[in-house]
């Protein structure tokens, strides 16, 4: 039987985890500015993002950008409503440094995130991509994770046979549980004392404690 201690891979979500969740805030940003209530027009962009196909890679970030414009009247210029998004994305250092730490034990790390070309252009401010050995982004992969196959096809292009030895980290309740359904472990991301009390149950970490993790 593989316990939680046999842990050799860990997928992890990007937005809310790795980093502070920009799109909400993004979204929310942009609604104050227009008038809206910004519970309102984050339900329209989720649904638009998913529907329209950008979130994985059917269609481009203006159209994206159009559809919005169209069904909420937000005004704006692309350019103007993308700087509200990247600038809330705020990486976690305190979470960049524990993973960098768990890799020297071995650990294989994965970004696996419902993003768009958000997350490269993200890179390419602050280069963290090179901490993983692997990205995974919707945009590019062609699935999300609303789709249970896709930790299948994951588990499939990084060799891995034993679904019980990779531990999920996401912040939506709903992957966390088709996560589940794949037989892979989970910690369902709600905070950061949370979610450092509960990576220790898989992983021994001597003479570390929650507390030496930089905010």
């Amino acid at each position: 039987m593989t316990g939680k201690k046999n842990i050799k891979t860990v997928l992890i979500d990007f937005g809310g985890v790795v980093a502070e969740e920009g799109f909400k805030a993004g979204i929310s940003a942009i609604a104050e500015k227009n008038d809206l209530e910004p519970e309102d027009l984050i339900k329209t962009a989720f649904a638009t993002i998913y529907e329209l196909g950008f979130i994985t890679g059917k269609v481009s970030e203006d159209r994206f950008w159009d559809a919005l414009r169209k069904s909420s009247g937000i005004r704006g210029t692309d350019s103007e409503f993308s700087e509200e998004i990247l600038s809330c994305f705020i990486l976690r250092p305190w979470m960049l440094e524990l993973i960098s730490k768990l890799k020297k034990k071995g650990i294989t790390f994965a970004i696996l995130s419902d993003q768009t070309n958000w997350l490269d252009e993200l890179n390419q401010r602050y280069d963290f991509f090179n901490i993983f050995d692997y990205v995974f982004n919707s945009f590019h992969f062609g699935m999300t994770k609303k789709d249970p196959d896709i930790f299948d096809k994951v588990m499939q292009q990084m060799n891995i046979e034993q679904p019980e030895t990779v531990l999920f980290i996401d912040d939506h309740l709903s992957h966390i549980k088709r996560a589940q359904s794949k037989g892979l472990k989970t910690i369902f991301y709600t905070s950061k004392d949370m979610f450092l009390t509960e990576l220790e149950e898989y992983f021994f970490l001597p003479g570390y404690h929650k507390r030496s993790v930089t905010s």
